[in-house]
């Protein structure tokens, strides 16, 4: 072959070369494209099976990016893992807030600067306390330094006191002027006392903690599960492990600040709360656990620990019911709280609305959505009681 032969055939080589690569490439993409389509339920592995109502919008075995970006994305999981992703950055907020604002030794961060800002925060109560027994004995000096003579009729007191009613008084005027410095020492000794031994806030950080563990173990579990079998067996006991964390850590404000001063019972409830906690993880490890099948053993077993609450809420009630306000309005939080759970709970293991409609709420308003919703009230719910616990610890210490 000659060289003007070789060059008219090398174009051609070239060309047919630039072909197969643009067709490899189309093939990929359309591969590729057809990879990240939203399937039907029937379409779907089995390992990806799990509520027979849902019809539509599924996601199969996308790729990692792909699965990630799904979160800017429009399919049956999108609300699941925003409703949590948006719980766990309010509970961030509320995590800031309450090291920012709630005053961490029972007075205000701006109680130095500012006396309104002090006034402000539950810590001083302690010491308007003190100070209302300051005037309750200032009331009683005055009135044993009135003239009886001024006093009504059945005001009157009998008194054997001296006719030098000069002598006395100026005698009762040095002691209650000692007796007023030493009430001033007093309520200063208060003031200093609520400043330099606090109540500790760790068991308020370990269920705001709980709490963010769980809300993120979720939405990572929403978002990636339909990689691969792999991946959704780790991401759904991921899930398990952060809903016990959340159960478990809900005890921690209701036990340590409700038996602050018996130390046996508050050692034994938060032992016996760890123990359930870590058998219900436990249990979550196991394969077997993840089966569709099984979705009530699940609401069981999670339920189950949640309601063992119920014990030191009634011992709480039983001791400071009738003494301590604070008591009495953190139980009607976890009241509210239990009340949430319990109707997510319900909803997650009927699989209400879609179940009456299936197909119809396949997008928007299916029952996990709506077990998300209560989750993350529920879990508000409690904070607002542990901030009654704080409010109680702060100003009476006993």
């Amino acid at each position: 072959m000659s060289l003007e032969e070789e060059s008219m055939a090398s174009p051609t080589t070239s060309s047919c070369g630039t072909c197969k690569c643009s067709a490899n490439y189309d093939k990929k993409k359309k591969k590729k494209d057809k990879k990240c389509e939203l399937i039907t339920y029937e379409e779907l592995p089995d390992w990806l099976k799990d509520n027979e109502f849902i019809h539509g919008y599924y996601r199969c075995e996308w790729p990692m990016k792909e699965t990630i970006l799904s979160i800017f994305s429009i399919h049956n999981e999108t609300l699941n893992v925003w409703s949590h992703l948006i719980g766990f950055l309010l509970f961030l907020c509320l995590t800031i807030f309450t090291a920012m604002v709630i005053p961490s030794d029972g007075r205000s961060n701006f109680a130095r600067s500012n006396t309104t800002m002090r006034d402000y925060y539950w810590g001083d109560l302690m010491v308007m306390a003190n100070m209302t027994g300051v005037l309750r004995h200032e009331a009683l000096a005055a009135c044993l330094l009135l003239n009886p003579a001024d006093l009504s009729e059945h005001e009157q007191i009998s008194t054997s006191c001296p006719t030098n009613t000069s002598s006395f008084s100026s005698s009762f005027s040095i002691y209650h002027h000692n007796h007023h410095q030493q009430q001033q020492h007093a309520v200063q000794d208060a003031a200093t006392t609520v400043v330099t031994e606090p109540i500790t806030r760790w068991p308020m950080y370990a269920y705001l903690c709980g709490a963010m563990v769980c809300l993120l173990a979720s939405t990572a579990c929403h978002l990636l599960l339909c990689h691969s079998p792999r991946v959704a067996s780790l991401t759904l006991r991921l899930d398990y492990a952060g809903i016990a964390s959340l159960i478990v850590t809900s005890f921690l404000p209701l036990v340590h600040y409700t038996f602050l001063y018996h130390p046996r019972l508050r050692l034994a409830y938060t032992v016996s709360i760890v123990t359930s906690g870590i058998v219900a993880v436990s249990v979550s490890l196991v394969p077997a656990f993840q089966a569709p099948r099984l979705r009530h053993v699940r609401a069981a077993v999670f339920s189950g620990v949640a309601v063992s609450g119920v014990i030191p809420v009634v011992h709480k009630l039983v001791i400071y019911g009738n003494v301590v306000r604070e008591a009495v309005t953190s139980t009607r939080c976890e009241a509210a709280m239990g009340v949430f759970y319990g109707i997510g709970v319900v909803v997650y293991t009927a699989r209400v609305p879609e179940r009456w409609f299936p197909g119809k709420f396949d997008l928007v308003g299916h029952s996990h959505q709506l077990f998300h919703l209560l989750v993350v009230a529920g879990a508000y719910a409690h904070y607002l009681g542990a901030l009654e616990y704080l409010k109680w610890r702060d100003t009476i210490k006993c």
